[in-house]
């Protein structure tokens, strides 16, 4: 009988040669490159463990995945009840309790939000939820076409790719929908292209993942205006900024907006199964199942699952009791004042923004002579270079773990678990500002790592 703990055991630290041989060896080499290529072996809150045993703060959260941060026993310990219980598990032919009640508990929470919404469907995957809101706006409108933002960040799946603002991640995959982009905070651009009453929906992310780009305040309200005068619908995409990432249970309730579509994911079932949801108005649900011989229209084989079902209500009420949402509004803060006053002191440290636990700095051309030279070598390579320095630093030194949002961006953002304190929040001030005085000191410092960065990225 195989024990999953021996094979573990046996086969340590075979991660990157397997995934290599089997998966995809050049992320394997991205992440070699990087100095990423470590061996995780243990994850507890906010911080994972190498097979060293060496401690890391974890400020990446799996992409916005781990609200709860890694492992949380009540989540544990619902799924451990689940598997003893032997549950009928996927009967498919029935309606099964427990995704009754998450829908319930989704729509209860989501109200103060977003009213209104009150018709719930399961999916898998946030890819798959933006998907199914897609498919769901074309059977509600009749119409074909969508409208996006620039920057946008949906999937990668071919319906949620064809709504993707960037060119690294379209190119190469033939024909998509039918779909436009839309420049962020231009409401003159939307209504043009909504007057030509061919849109089914106008999707965005209320702040977007790729980038954290915020829109103004007047941004959002107005085109769900322009949406419902034109009879498009309007998709909040709260896959990545939802359930208390931002200080608020969705972040649309930021500006007041109501959404027609959400899709969610991500963080639902607190890092453990494979879960999203689309939340939609009744009526726009019974557009697409129109009758009995529609009942099963749009459906998916895993998306009700028990498990996935209780690790969501298990994590909604951790969110409730640990007062997360809450938590998440007071580290942002802290987390952004700190970051005002590292741009206030280092010149190449150009914008910092965000909300709640969705933070990100934007680094940009130095003034200084010296300091120019290292930052045109290195974007000479490839644009984006100097944040992923920066990252490596963070990592290498502090054992933070970070990313770099986006293709070909000097963005680093920060999604930590919304269990985070003061303790964490302090330290990953102190990691950066560490980091960025060895960035302004050239040569040197800093800039050792940057080299090592050109040669790798000439050698790929």
């Amino acid at each position: 009988m195989m024990e999953i703990a021996q094979l573990l055991a046996e086969h340590n630290g075979e991660n990157y040669d397997l995934h290599r041989k089997y998966i995809n060896p050049a992320f394997v080499r991205v992440l070699r490159i990087i100095g990423y290529d470590e061996v995780y072996t243990k994850g507890e809150g906010a911080y994972l463990y190498d097979q060293d045993g060496n401690k890391y703060l974890d400020f990446l959260g799996g992409y916005g995945v781990f609200h709860l941060g890694r492992n949380h026993p009540k989540i544990k310990r619902v799924l451990r009840e689940l598997l003893n219980l032997d549950r009928p598990n996927l009967i498919q032919m029935d309606c099964p309790l427990l995704a009754g009640l998450l829908a319930e508990r989704l729509t209860q929470m989501g109200k103060a939000s977003y009213p209104g919404l009150d018709a719930v469907f399961f999916t898998n995957s946030g890819a798959e939820s933006v998907e199914g809101a897609l498919k769901f706006a074309r059977a509600a409108t009749g119409r074909e076409r969508f409208l996006y933002l620039d920057h946008a960040f949906h999937g990668l799946t071919l319906g949620a790719l064809s709504v993707n603002g960037s060119e690294h991640f379209t190119s190469g995959f033939g024909e998509l929908l039918p779909a436009t982009p839309i420049p962020m905070n231009d409401l003159d651009v939307l209504e043009r292209e909504l007057k030509k009453g061919d849109v089914a929906a106008f999707i965005a992310e209320p702040i977007q993942g790729k980038g954290v780009y915020i829109p103004n305040d007047r941004f959002l309200p107005e085109a769900g205006r322009l949406c419902h005068e034109y009879g498009t619908l309007f998709i909040a995409d709260e896959v990545q900024a939802g359930l208390g990432r931002t200080g608020r249970f969705f972040c649309g309730e930021h500006w007041g907006i109501s959404p027609d579509i959400v899709p969610i994911s991500k963080a639902l079932s607190g890092g453990f199964v494979p879960v999203g949801a689309i939340l939609a108005r009744r009526e726009i649900h019974k557009k697409v199942f129109s009758g009995l011989e529609r009942a099963v229209v749009h459906s998916n084989t895993f998306g009700m699952n028990e498990l996935a079902m209780g690790a969501g209500l298990a994590m909604l009420e951790v969110l409730e009791e640990e007062d997360l949402v809450s938590n998440a509004a007071r580290m942002g803060e802290r987390f952004l004042a700190g970051l005002e006053r590292l741009k206030d002191r280092y010149e190449m440290v150009k914008d910092v923004r965000g909300k709640g636990l969705m933070v990100a700095i934007e680094f940009g051309p130095p003034k200084s002579l010296k300091l120019k030279g290292g930052w045109t070598a290195l974007e000479k390579v490839q644009e984006g270079l100097f944040a992923q320095m920066v990252v490596m630093g963070l990592m290498h030194d502090h054992r933070l773990l970070t990313q770099v949002s986006g293709h070909r961006v000097n963005i680093v953002k920060f999604l930590p678990p919304l269990v985070i304190g003061e303790k964490e929040v302090d330290y990953a001030l102190d990691a950066l500002d560490k980091v960025l005085a060895d960035a302004h000191r050239f040569p040197g410092g800093l800039w050792k790592v940057g080299k090592d960065l050109v040669k790798g990225a000439l050698l790929r």
